[in-house]
């Protein structure tokens, strides 16, 4: 049997160290020492959202649900298939609905929910809108997207 033991003691002189000890009758010290100067968090509001909207699809997405007439918030999403490998999906649906592992993002009064795994393939993606009659609709821009098909509604990463 191993007679190697492992300590992390906190003291005023090393914010952070670890002793080693096995049976080789030696010890090893590790330290790790930070500046000891304040860091100033950054607020909230001054964070990009995971997903954001732009303004033309924010007044679409409001006028969308006020016509339903119901507290409903966007579902977003990824999904296997299209020309590209990834397909998005977008529903509306009750905010009853989101899951506990959702990631819920609030953007200018509206409600954006998206699944973790869906998350990771959309983190810092922006919907936009255009009411154009050739290639108009909802549009996603992602950055995360390597390749995506002609008509923007699958991408691959």
């Amino acid at each position: 049997p191993s007679n190697s033991s492992t300590s992390v003691p906190l003291n005023r002189s090393s914010p952070f160290s670890v002793s080693f000890k096995s049976n080789f009758r030696r010890s090893n010290r590790l330290s790790i020492r930070s500046s000891s100067a304040p860091v100033s968090a950054m607020p909230l509001e001054d964070l990009a959202p995971a997903i954001s909207l732009t303004g033309n699809a924010l007044k679409h997405l409001k006028r969308i649900k006020s016509e339903r007439g119901e507290d409903l918030c966007l579902r977003v999403g990824v999904k296997q298939g299209g020309c590209s490998g990834m397909s998005y999906t977008m529903d509306f649906e009750s905010k009853d609905n989101a899951r506990p592992d959702d990631s819920v993002i609030e953007h200018n009064g509206f409600t954006i929910v998206c699944d973790p795994k869906s998350l990771l393939f959309l983190y810092g993606m922006q919907l936009d809108y255009s009411d154009a009659l050739m290639g108009g609709g909802f549009n996603f821009k992602n950055p995360n997207a390597t390749k995506t098909c002609g008509c923007g509604k699958s991408f691959a990463t």
